[in-house]
């Protein structure tokens, strides 16, 4: 490879690259609907000129057969008349105008074919145009659509460099961290409030042991205390007084009745 392929190489490569980047699709749209359009002008330009010419061809096809119709015609008369070498003659110019009737007729029917193809031609580019407007008016709102997505894509991505943005991200850190601090405290709360309920109920515990060892020392203080012969005077001793306030309230009752 030559040193000035790769040159020209490098050169198309850049342009190519500089082409694509400075291609706006709704520009680009505009003028490729110019340009058909162009087209369809100079393609009408060249179906009535192939048209006329047909015309023309025609006209000349028609105007041969006529003379070669009238030479014959007087061929005809100048043998009746008895002039042979008239008739020769006129039978020569017919002959001429024959040919040139049978050349036209030719051309005609080539014309005509190319008028026909010319015509297509013309349908077909007046329907890929209008299916291009269509489509142009489509690509034209996708296009706007993609540059406006891009657009707010952008914004959304330099929003997390922002100073604003920022800000409100030191904030919500800053809450998480108070809500952290608030939890930990809450626990750690909870963590004493169950070591004093822990230290009520081992006093509990410890009151109940207690009375327990009451009870155990006054059950074994029983039988020393009720000794043969000393209980029942104790007993007796109790008794009396309150038999003798029980009679005292009942005679109270029976002179109240009295009374009555």
């Amino acid at each position: 490879m030559g040193l000035f392929d790769r040159i020209s190489r490098v050169v198309r490569s850049n342009v190519n690259d500089m082409v694509s980047k400075a291609e706006d699709p709704e520009k680009i749209l505009e003028q490729a609907v110019i340009d058909m359009q162009e087209d369809l002008i100079q393609l009408r330009q060249a179906v009535a000129q192939a048209i006329a010419s047909q015309k023309r061809t025609q006209q000349q096809y028609n105007q041969a057969q006529t003379e070669s119709n009238n030479w014959q015609q007087r061929a005809q008369l100048a043998l009746q008349k008895g002039d042979e070498g008239l008739a020769r003659e006129a039978l020569t110019r017919k002959k001429t105008h024959t040919e040139t009737a049978t050349a036209l007729k030719t051309q005609l029917d080539t014309q005509s074919s190319q008028v026909d193809t010319l015509k297509r031609s013309l349908i077909a580019l007046e329907g890929k145009i209008s299916e291009a407007k269509t489509k142009k008016d489509m690509l034209k709102a996708r296009a706007s659509a993609a540059k406006a997505q891009e657009q707010l894509q952008g914004m959304v991505n330099n929003m997390g460099t922002n100073t604003a943005m920022a800000a409100f991200e030191r904030m919500e850190d800053k809450v998480l961290q108070l809500e952290a601090r608030s939890q930990a405290a809450a626990e750690l709360a909870g963590a004493d409030l169950e070591s004093q309920f822990r230290a009520l109920e081992s006093g509990d515990v410890d009151l109940e042991l207690e009375a327990m060892k009451q009870q155990m020392l006054a059950g074994s203080a029983q039988p020393q205390q009720s000794l043969p012969g000393t209980a029942a005077p104790q007993s007796q001793t109790t008794q009396a007084p309150n038999d003798a306030a029980v009679d005292a309230e009942l005679e109270d009752l029976k002179k109240q009745l009295d009374n009555l």
